[in-house]
């Protein structure tokens, strides 16, 4: 029987956590290796009990073991992490890194469809689709790389279009289950390495999706945006969407450029067009088959695998 698991590093309230573990148990998850990134007591001590998962906090010692101090950046303690759980005892045969606000949507159990795979696959990705911002359960899909998707996603987005890659405010890369028991593998946020060079993919697991509730509110976003716009999502390191000297602005350069002109109500306009769950945003993508709705619920998992902590 095939078996899978995920890793995560996680600054949250124990609630989130604890709903994101709960989630996933009920998805059929076999291990979850949660590493709490600041101590979380309330959250600890729920997921310790659980005989499938496996928690740590990130304190001093926990860096020694890793072989020095605790890094800087957040995706660096990630990467870090994912690599750690990659190599422990293996208690999976696929292992998928994710963060906290990612919930994994499969159209049947995730073991069968990763059993399906060839054996000579040492990767497999999924895709995102993204949360509309006011909702709990209506989500923009994945528009697949090609020579439309520019012109769609100008369409859907008619002011905002030319700097959201795929028409998604985060990642479109998804993320990647790899198949334990490889050497040398390190894994970073959306891709695994071996040797130094990157494990190559095969097709998408087109029958999974990955949930990204990255902006749930505008309250919500507003919060994590200062931290996203200077470290996060946001940063300046990022690349646009268009090349530069075709037109096109980071996010990073954007959201700059619209707070300096129009304070918050720049910030504003950008997410009532492009995150906002609107009825015209839902209409512009209904009529692409790009929207999608699906009840997570997570209370109702929370409840089943951590009742003691059920609110």
């Amino acid at each position: 029987m095939t078996t899978w698991g995920l890793v995560a590093t996680i600054l949250a309230p124990a609630p989130e956590v604890l709903r994101f573990a709960a989630y996933h148990l009920e998805q059929g998850a076999h291990r979850l290796y949660i590493y709490l990134d600041a101590p979380n007591d309330a959250a600890f001590n729920h997921l310790k009990a659980h005989p499938k998962v496996r928690v740590q906090t990130c304190d001093t010692a926990h860096w020694q073991r890793l072989g020095g101090k605790r890094p800087g950046k957040h995706q660096v303690r990630q990467a870090m992490n994912a690599t750690h759980a990659y190599h422990r005892r293996a208690e999976v045969d696929w292992l998928i890194h994710m963060d906290v606000d990612e919930f994994l949507v499969p159209q049947a159990p995730v073991a069968d469809l990763l059993s399906g795979l060839p054996e000579q696959q040492a990767v497999a990705r999924i895709r995102p689709m993204e949360l509309l911002g006011g909702s709990a359960t209506a989500f923009k899909t994945f528009i697949p790389a090609g020579p439309a998707r520019r012109k769609l996603v100008s369409e859907i987005y008619p002011t905002f279009g030319a700097y959201v890659k795929g028409g998604f405010l985060s990642h479109v890369a998804g993320k990647v289950f790899v198949r334990k028991g490889l050497d040398d593998i390190s894994i970073q946020i959306h891709n695994a390495f071996q040797n130094g060079g990157p494990l190559e993919s095969g097709a998408d697991i087109a029958q999974i999706d990955l949930a990204h509730c990255h902006a749930p509110s505008w309250d919500a976003w507003r919060t994590a945006f200062d931290y996203r716009h200077a470290k996060g999502s946001y940063r300046s390191d990022l690349r646009p969407a268009i090349p530069p000297e075709n037109g096109g602005m980071s996010l990073h350069d954007l959201f700059a450029h619209l707070y300096d002109d129009q304070g918050e109500e720049g910030l504003r306009a950008f997410f009532d067009e492009v995150i906002s769950d609107s009825p015209a945003l839902r209409a512009r993508l209904s009529k692409q088959g790009l929207l999608r709705e699906v009840d997570l619920a997570l209370d109702a998992a929370l409840a089943r695998h951590f009742p003691d902590a059920a609110v």
